[in-house]
């Protein structure tokens, strides 16, 4: 099941890699979370979603979809950005097989590459909040900042703290630990080393409430790839396809097997 990756990214941008591991004997599941492409209301404006929804509500409904339909067979998640940390934020993750992931993180804004931090922070913890409280909704895509967004959504990513069950009420917040700790599965998280959302404080932060799974950091440099540069979103175009996409699809064929890139320790959870 390949769900939805950066904030306002839509589904589609993954719709060939999600063809590619279709050709590898996949049966591949996509969604835009609520307020997003396909699953934008007429009125955004005051929609009364938020970032949370996506995995409590959105993500629970998709893993109901995909296990009617793999009818016993295994399900396993491929997650990009913050759609590789949400999964775990829905009741019954547990029952996923595998879980991969790609520059997973929930935009804490302390783990931003340093050199590109005080442009995020203005960006998306600043001037983001501003404009969704003045027009009831973030017009990202009318400044070019990818995709539009609910208000409920742009406060929750821009006033994230570190402890991302802070997000949830206080009744809640033990609920939601506990959901990311049961998932037991094997968990490979991918991310590039130039990645500046994506970097390994950021991934290690959010796989440190993974505390069930059995999990492998692996970090990708441009050169293993043979390119300059790979960012938080070059590895789902095309070009990669046979090294990235296909190393991608080899483990999801055997998720128990050692990664075929070098791995990283994961260090304890930070603050």
């Amino acid at each position: 099941m390949r769900n939805g990756g950066h904030v306002s990214v839509l589904a589609r941008y993954y719709h060939r890699y999600a063809a590619y591991l279709a050709t590898c004997g996949f049966d591949v599941v996509t969604y835009d979370y609520r307020g997003i492409g396909r699953s934008r209301p007429k009125r955004l404006r005051k929609a009364a979603f938020r970032w949370s929804d996506w995995g409590t509500l959105d993500f629970a409904a998709a893993l109901d979809f995909a296990c009617a339909l793999a009818a016993g067979r295994p399900v396993m998640v491929v997650g990009h950005s913050i759609g590789g940390f949400l999964p775990g934020l829905a009741a019954g993750f547990e029952r996923c097989a595998a879980m991969l992931t790609v520059g997973a993180q929930f935009a804490y804004w302390r783990d931003y590459a340093p050199r590109q931090r005080l442009g995020f922070v203005l960006k998306w913890h600043a001037v983001m909040p501003l404009l969704a409280a003045l027009l009831g909704y973030f017009p990202g895509r009318a400044l070019g900042w990818l995709e539009d967004l609910p208000a409920g959504v742009a406060f929750e990513w821009a006033f994230r703290r570190a402890e991302v069950d802070r997000s949830f009420p206080a009744a809640q917040r033990q609920m939601i630990l506990d959901r990311l700790a049961a998932f037991t599965g094997p968990l490979l998280a991918v991310t590039a080393a130039d990645d500046p959302y994506g970097s390994v404080q950021a991934v290690n932060r959010s796989l440190g409430y993974y505390k069930g799974a059995r999990t492998t950091l692996t970090v990708i440099a441009p050169a293993d790839l043979g390119v300059s540069e790979i960012g938080h979103f070059d590895l789902f175009h095309a070009k990669h396809q046979q090294s990235f996409w296909a190393q991608t699809a080899a483990w999801l064929a055997n998720p128990g097997r050692a990664a075929l890139w070098k791995a990283q320790p994961v260090p304890s959870l930070s603050a």
